[in-house]
């Protein structure tokens, strides 16, 4: 089976496009299912019927969607009316529409599936990995093929170091990183980076749970005061502090206030880019 999907469309620019595009995609590449994000379909948040049917009659034979779904008014009820448009299965209980859609074409059954992150998210949604564990033993046996649509949150943090207050500033994803109960920035005095390993907590029963190798040591990145220095960290015990020392084996001494420490992957650790 041939799928051709759509990333986010993008309000009028997204929609005229894929209008003007999907016919030549089409006639190349003969797909038996389309689909696409519309969560931003109407002036870049949410949907309304009228852009849905728009780029259904375009072709499209699935819209799937995220948090802004239900921006605008009235699409709940179109949602009730018509289940090429989903919404993530994950959202809370109770939510209006479906998490997944059921279509058939040249006599295979295939079932798309919506679930979103939760990383930054202003509502807290269902655990996706335990809700899609719970939903795929009901997926019904005449149905060959599932399609996840997984909407999520880009987590790219940068930290800004800010002179005249000495301190580190959090954006992510190219936005303002906010404590949720102050409605402030999240700022640090020291920010931390530890290159470790992070494996499966295999005796935990969420299956999206996962242990933090702390026990040993490994190479980390210290920022104070507009400064990097790339050394060591260090943990002999359990119940031992977690040190911090330089490329002479000496302690790296933290400015006074708050530290913030950020956990990488030790292979994954060239993604990391500091001036």
């Amino acid at each position: 089976m041939r799928i051709l999907f759509f990333g986010d469309i993008f309000g009028r620019p997204g929609r005229e496009a894929l209008a003007r595009v999907l016919p030549g995609l089409k006639e190349k590449y003969r797909p038996d299912i389309i689909i696409c994000n519309g969560e931003n379909l109407a002036h870049g948040a949410g949907a309304t019927e009228s852009v849905v049917n728009e780029v259904l009659s375009a072709g499209v034979d699935i819209i799937t969607s995220g948090n802004h779904i239900f921006d605008k008014p009235n699409i709940a009820d179109f949602m009730a009316r018509d289940k090429r448009l989903i919404r993530p299965l994950n959202f809370e209980a109770g939510s209006p529409g479906e998490g997944f859609s059921i279509i058939e074409k040249n006599g295979v059954k295939a079932m798309v599936l919506n679930l979103i992150g939760r990383v930054y998210m202003k509502h807290l949604y269902q655990n996706p990995f335990l809700t899609v564990e719970e939903f795929l033993p009901t997926v019904p046996p005449d149905v060959k093929i599932v399609i996840v649509d997984f909407s999520l949150t880009p987590y790219k943090v940068r930290w800004s170091y800010d002179e005249s207050s000495k301190q580190y500033k959090r954006v992510v994803g190219g936005k303002i990183d906010e404590d949720r109960l102050t409605g402030q920035q999240i700022t640090a005095t020291n920010i931390i980076v530890l290159k470790t390993e992070i494996v499966p907590d295999k005796s935990s029963k969420e299956p999206d749970a996962v242990v933090v190798t702390t026990i040993g040591e490994g190479e980390a990145l210290v920022f104070r005061r507009g400064v990097v220095t790339i050394g060591r960290w260090r943990k002999t015990l359990s119940e031992s502090r977690l040190e911090f020392i330089d490329s002479e084996n000496k302690p790296i001494e933290l400015s006074r206030g708050r530290s913030w420490i950020e956990v990488v992957l030790a292979d994954k650790a060239e993604a990391l880019q500091f001036e």
